[in-house]
């Protein structure tokens, strides 16, 4: 005979046991579907489904790898001027054009990428497409008079009485009542080192190398520096901005924490209410987020970096306050008693029974801070108004610069690589007093 059968309330807590997980193996999966279920309504992921555009998806991720050319004509005046991104920083000097461009007899000659060719002809404009025919199109007053071959017309070309847009494998053709464009994309950041006025444009690295020896290094410097496109110098001033809106936040909570610390450990502080009140504070600190404080301390304030780097620290103060309070109450009494024998005052005792306790503990916590609102200030950068969330930002709502959105994403990336080496050799010798791994 077995345990269970000479002892029924074994055999009872057997089977209650065995339901409980039965029931625990079905019920969290159940309770996982649900919610998932609730989820697909409640975000509403049908409709995000239909309103979801493949083709602005693909456009968004061209641009953050390639640049394109606008070779634009006035249909009122005829001009035809040829543009990096649209911008007149990046505008060819008259007579000149991109060598996919030809002109001759009033007539300009666009050849794209995947073998399509746009016409400006004085009066309209004719786009050439392999495997689909001629378009032709007469912009006027009474807006754009097209003829499209016979047959369906393709998804990709859209066409009113005010508007054809055509986008081709090679690129993209707009024609309105005044105006033809043509969108020409191109591998690479076009203009990266030198724009189209600076005599080192289209150079290689040998005859830069060449030029430099020759004595006009500083030169060659100063139009990389200050490249009017791509701005490396106003870039480097604004990630500096983020690093030290990051250090003076981080750093500033914790010089404030520290000693408000002592006041809310509860070995060191005895009476309850002053203890209670500090980290009623910190709580209160941490409790809203730097992005609020910033918003708070914007108004109050005014925009800039010292108002994020205030936002940093009046949150940081709360959760050093936290992590430094529970450091202090893990100390090690025998220390302190020992240091208290020789007749050393309370500060003494503090800074010699204490500090060398817990202050590898919170230098790890300090540069651990340091190293995450690094990222942190790009963010409040956008809002204060400083730093290199500002020119983030501000390259987003143009909707047309992607390739400078992931420059300056990039540059945040390789500053918080260098953060987090730094923070890492940083607590190698401050804290173990090791030589920094190669």
């Amino acid at each position: 005979m077995t345990l269970a059968t000479t002892n029924p309330d074994l055999r009872g807590q057997a089977r209650r046991l065995l339901r409980r997980k039965q029931a625990q193996a079905f019920g969290l999966p159940l309770l996982v579907l649900a919610y998932l279920a609730y989820a697909l309504f409640a975000f509403d992921i049908p409709g995000l489904l239909r309103s979801a555009s493949p083709e602005n998806g693909a456009t968004l991720v061209r641009d953050i790898y390639s640049y394109k050319t606008h070779a634009t004509r006035d249909n009122r005046s005829g001009a035809v001027t040829f543009a990096i991104e649209g911008e007149r920083k990046g505008q060819y000097p008259e007579g000149q054009h991109p060598d996919w461009v030809a002109q001759s007899d009033g007539v300009t000659t666009i050849t794209l990428r995947r073998g399509e060719t746009v016409r400006y002809f004085p009066d309209h404009v004719e786009v050439a497409l392999p495997d689909y025919g001629t378009i032709r199109a007469t912009p006027g007053s009474g807006g754009v008079q097209a003829t499209f071959p016979e047959g369906a017309r393709p998804d990709w070309i859209n066409a009113s009485r005010n508007r054809v847009t055509i986008n081709a494998p090679g690129g993209k053709i707009t024609i309105t009542r005044n105006r033809t464009e043509v969108f020409r994309y191109s591998l690479g950041w076009e203009l990266f080192f030198f724009t189209l006025d600076s005599p080192y444009h289209g150079m290689g690295p040998a005859q830069l190398l060449s030029h430099a020896l020759n004595g006009e290094a500083p030169q060659i410097w100063h139009d990389f520096w200050h490249n009017a496109m791509w701005r490396h110098a106003d870039v480097a001033w604004a990630l500096c901005e983020t690093v030290m809106m990051a250090f003076l936040g981080t750093f500033g909570a914790a010089l404030v924490a520290l000693p408000l610390a002592f006041l809310a450990a509860r070995n060191f502080t005895p009476l309850v209410l002053v203890r209670q009140f500090f980290r009623r504070l910190f709580d209160l600190c941490r409790g809203v987020d730097a992005l609020i404080w910033t918003i708070v301390l914007a108004r109050a304030f005014g925009p800039g970096p010292l108002t994020g780097a205030l936002a940093i620290l009046l949150t940081d103060t709360g959760s050093f306050g936290k992590l430094f309070s529970e450091a202090l109450e893990n100390v090690d009494g025998k220390q302190i008693e020992g240091i208290r024998s020789t007749g050393a005052n309370p500060v003494q005792r503090y800074r010699f029974g204490v500090l060398p306790q817990v202050i590898p503990v919170l230098l790890s916590q300090v540069l651990y801070f340091f190293e995450s609102n690094t990222r942190s200030a790009t963010v409040i950068g956008a809002i204060t108004g400083g730093g290199i969330g500002l020119l983030l930002t501000q390259a987003m709502i143009t909707t047309k610069d992607w390739e400078e959105v992931t420059y300056y994403i990039t540059l945040v990336i390789l500053t918080v690589f260098a953060m987090d080496s730094l923070s890492g050799w940083l607590r190698r010798k401050l804290i173990k007093g090791a030589p920094a791994a190669p």
